[in-house]
């Protein structure tokens, strides 16, 4: 099959034909459709630091898809071939205490498609039957392919009290214009996006952001907002230093500060000023609970009330995987997928 392949400890993939992926009793193997690109994909790319401290060559990229079930083992019972899915891209071990006590996003043992074994952009991938999520059949490949993401948005987002709240989302990435997509269906009073470009900007204000300003202007815009006190949910989405401390800076006393950014390298932090005083709730996400939000996304995109087909600006076949990179390193783009079939 074709598959991209990150064969060195250098920069780029290779297109080339690798062996089908055989399967487990209970394992499944898919067609992939649709592949979303992220960012994790440009680092590994680009082979930064975190690359070279966390990934193995040679192995698949990717680790966002859809597609149709072909085969099925003999110990699977609730996947038929023929089923159209997507799935959860954190294999987890399902024995340690925090799988067994509903925190299986935050395994110590999880192994990530596409970083830690091989990943989804490629003709066939070959996933365990547990971590597979069906999909509505009004729900497009394209749509599917992006839950991955979209959970991210949608862990970061509900883990809050989002209904009647003021909500701030510092980072215009794809994650960052799906939560305010969640945020506006999920009945935020007042939604502010924040990002230094402007396209992405467009794309928040078309996922109903109330305001959609630059970094510069964020803090009178939550002044106006709040009548000075602060932000009730700040969602930071971008790990940018500043956008970090303005994060704290700008939630009100008691308010909560909800971290899926990374920042790049370890930054200062005033705890006393910044954290302690203020009474605020900070929560890390990694990932997507498994699986209170999948079943979060399910109901939402069954609701009609969050449509996230205007955050996918770009699509492009494996062979232009260089001008995939291209676009989203330029900032120009929102979600970027693969059409593999």
């Amino acid at each position: 099959m074709r598959a991209l392949v990150k064969e060195a400890a250098a920069r780029g993939f290779t297109l080339k034909d690798v062996p089908e992926p055989t399967i487990r009793d209970d394992e499944v193997l898919i067609r992939v459709r649709r592949a979303g690109v992220c960012g994790t994909d440009v680092h590994i790319y680009q082979w930064d630091d975190w690359a070279k401290g966390r990934c193995r060559p040679p192995f698949v990229v990717g680790h966002e898809f859809a597609g149709d079930v072909v085969r099925v083992g003999s110990l699977v019972t609730d996947v038929r071939v023929g089923d159209r899915v997507t799935a959860e891209g954190h294999i987890v071990d399902g024995r340690c205490l925090l799988c067994r006590t509903g925190n299986a996003h935050a395994c110590t043992h999880t192994k990530v498609i596409g970083v830690d074994r091989d990943g989804c952009f490629a003709e066939y991938i070959a996933m365990p039957a547990t971590n597979v999520w069906h999909l509505d059949d009004d729900i497009s490949y394209d749509i599917g392919g992006i839950h991955d993401p979209m959970g991210n948005a949608f862990h970061t987002a509900l883990t809050a009290d989002i209904p009647g709240a003021t909500v701030l989302v510092t980072g215009c990435g794809p994650i960052g214009i799906f939560a305010v997509g969640i945020c506006r269906a999920a009945g935020a009073s007042h939604i502010i996006a924040s990002d230094v470009n402007e396209t992405r900007l467009a794309l928040a204000r078309q996922m109903g952001a109330h305001e959609a300003v630059h970094p510069s202007e964020v803090a009178n815009a939550v002044r106006r907002a709040t009548d000075g006190l602060g932000m009730d949910v700040v969602l930071e989405m971008s790990g940018v230093p500043t956008a970090i401390h303005q994060a704290f800076a700008l939630v009100r006393p008691a308010g909560r500060v909800q971290m899926l950014g990374v920042p790049a390298k370890p930054m200062e932090f005033d705890f006393a000023t910044e954290l302690v005083f203020k009474g605020i709730t900070v929560y890390g996400v990694t990932g997507r609970r498994m699986y209170d939000t999948w079943h979060q996304m399910t109901r939402f995109l069954r609701s009609k009330e969050f449509d996230p087909t205007p955050v996918i600006t770009h699509r492009f076949p494996l062979e232009c995987a260089e001008e995939a990179i291209r676009a989203i390193e330029s900032g120009e783009a929102g979600k970027v997928i693969f059409e593999i079939a």
